[in-house]
């Protein structure tokens, strides 16, 4: 790779690492906010149809990210298909819950609450709490801030997404990759207005 589509490569590299910490940053005020044990973003993988661990905060946060499920499984798949927030206070009696999925990361809940991640009409994966204090009854207004986490979670998903496409079309063979190519042997003056052009492409996935 030249040194122009590196620094191109490098940039989307940038903002995708952006997005990351954005994720990882809401998992972790998720779990401070409701003093939970733990606290996790699944991304929704299309393609494989699975769920994947993209952020987590608590027991495991090293190991669990990149790990993967059928996107079907458990609580999270559950959020995931009905697209409606839920809240479980006992997990041992819900049916809906995947004990052997659970410990399968090392961790097994006791109560968890869930809200899908959606952006427009299309769902992008599910934000989950794990074991806040069953001190008092769970309340409208915790489960509307839930909400705002998961929204902030979903804008954070979706350019993420947006990122690893730019990437993936970089070092393949789309027309990002054709035209950070065609741009190294242009003149000086072309070469001025597509650098303009991606740096306009990088605020736009910023």
């Amino acid at each position: 790779m030249t040194d122009l589509r590196a620094a191109v490569a490098a940039g989307v590299l940038g903002v995708e690492e952006g997005y990351r910490a954005l994720l990882r940053a809401t998992v972790d005020v998720a779990r401070a906010i409701f003093h939970a044990k733990a606290s996790s973003v699944f991304l929704l993988d299309e393609d494989a149809d699975e769920l994947v661990f993209e952020a987590v905060a608590g027991g495991g946060s090293e190991s669990l990210v990149g790990r993967r499920f059928p996107s079907s499984t458990g609580v999270a798949g559950w959020v995931l298909v009905t697209r409606q927030p839920l809240v479980i206070d006992d997990l041992a009696q819900d049916a809906r819950f995947s004990r052997d999925a659970a410990e399968s990361t090392g961790y097994v809940p006791r109560s968890l609450m869930a809200v899908p991640l959606l952006v427009e009409d299309r769902v992008l994966g599910v934000l989950e709490v794990l074991d806040r204090p069953n001190v008092e009854p769970f309340t409208l207004a915790e489960m509307d801030l839930l909400g705002l986490l998961g929204n902030q979670a979903a804008i954070a998903l979706d350019l993420l997404q947006r990122a690893r496409r730019a990437r993936a079309a970089l070092n393949g063979e789309g027309e990002l990759a054709r035209f950070a190519a065609r741009l190294e042997h242009a003149s000086e003056e072309r070469q001025a207005a597509g650098l303009d052009l991606l740096r306009a492409l990088e605020e736009l996935l910023d």
